[in-house]
């Protein structure tokens, strides 16, 4: 049970350190940290929820074994951050099973996740033609001090398909950037070059990405029908009515005030979790939300553990209240909202007053925000135009800021996250030094219009001729 809650406290710890300065936001790390509990919450207040300790340690048991099952990546997870919380974990969990390769719901094998290596790659040259591949989407995008990237490439197959089929995209995933240089001329024509000393990928007649390595994954219906796909099918077991069902979480019936408990910390993750849409990532309260359930796992524990069913459901009403009072007045209102209109229990906490906000005036002297002089790139993102389940879309740039504090605010507090977007920009310039941090931001025409964003003299530079979804200021 003590590993189980250190597990939740270290996600907490997690993602308030990857939000802790917006100029080095790791939104993955948040989004990551929160989904891990999306369906082990509830399980995690069962198993807590109970004075008998060997009862309590034979559910957690089941709880971490559940956890583990969901996959390598989890398991990985898992062992590393109980590592850090003091705990080795292996010795509670079954052997890992191998990940191999499923099938889908027609019983067509899929394709698996692959490292970017010279062999992996070379496989992928019977089946696809990279040389006339061209890119779908680019987002690059810091991870703490490094920088990740995205590349989403359209591949022409060279194999037959027996019926009409989307076309086929190659997702690469790649970590550890060390050189970009990416424009709207360098959309075509692609080379995968994945060495020991890292993974070259030349875009077009000069674009180029430079990584420590990487990951790709075909997303193709007909993969089945490639090469690939068939030496796979062959060795991979049918699908059986067993095999695609998944099995429930383990768990049971909470008491009202632990149910109401667990609700509202599962509803903060899945706040937490909506950073993984670029859009709402500036406006998830993440720091707040870390703050306001700091301690968590320990305080759940604790009430979890009064004996008789009375004192665990008021130890619970005493821990939302502790939470409502960690969170500040704004943490108070949601965490009261939530309650109220999801659980029917207005009852445990109030909903400090919202205070009068007085819009600045220029009439009184009151300072009004503008365009800031310095910015530090977060991610850069660019879609080409694309037809998405019958539905035409734009061609599209999108950017994530960080911001200094407003020139009315004090100047040493915390930098602020703000995101930006257009449609069918007219540039694309992204070259690595726009990463390097704090710089010299530039914006030319209004937001509204014909507007162009410059960051670090160039290294960041996109046009947009309808304007912007949002001002930077």
């Amino acid at each position: 049970m003590a590993v189980l809650t250190a597990l939740l406290d270290r996600s907490l710890d997690q993602m308030a350190a990857a939000a802790a300065d917006a100029r080095l936001f790791d939104r993955e790390a948040i989004r990551a940290a929160s989904d891990v509990w999306d369906n082990n919450l509830f399980p995690l207040f069962w198993a807590a929820g109970t004075s008998r300790a060997g009862e309590r340690e034979r559910r957690a048991a089941t709880v971490l074994e559940w956890m583990a099952g969901l996959g390598e990546r989890r398991r990985v997870w898992m062992t590393e951050q109980a590592a850090i919380a003091g705990y080795d974990i292996e010795s509670l969990l079954p052997p890992a099973r191998p990940d191999t390769p499923g099938r889908d719901y027609r019983g067509h094998v899929m394709a698996p996740q692959y490292r970017l290596t010279r062999q992996n790659v070379d496989e992928l040259v019977p089946d696809y033609d990279l040389a006339a591949a061209s890119v779908r989407h680019l987002r690059v995008e810091r991870a703490g001090t490094c920088l990740t990237a995205f590349l989403q490439l359209v591949v022409d197959r060279k194999f037959a398909v027996d019926e009409p089929a989307p076309p086929a995209l190659l997702d690469v995933w790649l970590d550890g950037i060390t050189d970009i240089s990416f424009g709207l001329s360098h959309t075509r024509g692609v080379i995968l070059d994945a060495e020991v000393r890292g993974v070259g990928i030349s875009l077009g007649p000069g674009g180029r990405l430079r990584a420590a390595g990487g990951e790709y994954r075909l997303d193709d219906r007909s993969w089945h029908l490639s090469a690939a796909g068939r030496r796979a099918d062959a060795v991979i077991p049918p699908r059986t009515s067993r095999s695609g069902r998944r099995r429930r979480p383990p768990g049971g019936d909470l008491g009202p005030d632990a149910h109401a408990a667990a609700a509202l910390l599962h509803r903060a993750m899945l706040e937490l979790r909506s950073v993984r849409y670029a859009e709402r990532a500036d406006r998830v309260p993440v720091r707040d939300l870390c703050r306001a359930f700091s301690g968590a796992g320990e305080a759940i524990l604790a009430a979890g553990s009064q004996r008789g069913a009375r004192r665990r459901e008021a130890a619970f009403q005493d821990v939302i209240r502790a939470w409502a009072g960690q969170g500040g007045p704004d943490i108070t209102r949601w965490l009261a909202a939530v309650l109220r209109e999801h659980e029917g229990r207005p009852d445990i906490v109030e909903a400090p007053q919202v205070p009068e906000r007085i819009p600045p005036s220029l009439a009184d002297g009151s300072p009004v925000s503008g365009t800031p002089s310095q910015a530090a790139l977060v991610m850069a993102a660019w879609t080409a135009a694309h037809t998405d389940y019958q539905t035409e879309r734009p061609a599209a740039a999108q950017l994530q800021l960080a911001l200094p504090p407003r020139a009315h605010e004090d100047s040493s507090g915390p930098w602020r996250l703000r995101t930006v977007g257009c449609t069918e920009p007219n540039s694309f310039h992204l070259r690595t030094g726009a990463f390097r941090g704090a710089g010299p931001f530039v914006q030319v025409g209004k937001p509204t219009a014909a507007c162009s964003l410059d960051l670090h003299q160039g290294a960041l530079r996109v046009a947009a001729g309808d304007g912007w979804s949002a001002s930077v200021s």
